[in-house]
């Protein structure tokens, strides 16, 4: 860059900045936030598991409640096994509903899940509390949706709550502050590829 061009270009950065600084500045309220991760696209519970590595950099303690996948090993899970003093983690799903094939035990399975869910919400030492998969219950009407979005949002000011799985109801979508719909653009299962260790588990 010329001389002349290194000036503007600078000049440009200092208005921007600025600007973002007023932005930031302008932001006051600190709460806890109900966070969902939907859409076709994957990467919805690795967005929330990414958040959850942040929170335990800093210390926080955070809950993990899967009502639909089983208990089956999982990477993150093992990865998260060294943050055991920080992290409560019930896996209370028996498998995705087309391996269970029994539909009075997928909702006996998402109540149990869902009074856990309820039990770590009422502990003030969860800082974050991810509810992986809670949509796919909502989805297939194994749990009362007014129940649940009431229930989130009488949660204690201070929880942060992340609920993860595609099709949100539109309920949730109203009652969270922050909604990312991961889309789908191409996916490799749909070139044979099968799941692979590390990446899908």
């Amino acid at each position: 860059m010329t001389p002349d061009e290194e000036a503007r270009h600078r000049a440009k950065m200092i208005k921007r900045k600025e600007v973002q600084d007023r932005e930031v500045a302008s932001k006051t309220i600190e709460k806890g936030l109900l966070i969902v991760h939907t859409g076709p696209g994957k990467g919805k519970s690795t967005a929330a598991f990414g958040l959850m590595l942040r929170a335990l950099g800093r210390g926080f303690h955070v809950g993990v409640v899967q009502f639909i996948k089983g208990a089956w090993e999982t990477g993150e899970r093992m990865a998260f096994d060294r943050f055991a003093d920080q992290i409560e983690w019930h896996t209370m799903g028996e498998g995705f509903t087309w391996e269970t094939q029994d539909r009075s035990r997928d909702v006996a399975a998402a109540e149990r899940a869902w009074a856990k869910a309820k039990e770590l919400m009422a502990r003030e030492d969860i800082r974050l509390l991810v509810l992986d998969e809670l949509n796919i219950a909502l989805r297939y009407e194994y749990l009362d949706l007014a129940e649940v979005v009431e229930t989130l949002k009488r949660r204690r000011p201070d929880l942060h709550v992340v609920v993860t799985g595609r099709n949100a109801k539109p309920e949730l979508i109203e009652a969270a502050d922050l909604v990312t719909e991961m889309t789908l653009v191409k996916h490799h299962f749909a070139a044979g590829v099968k799941a692979q260790e590390g990446v899908e588990f």
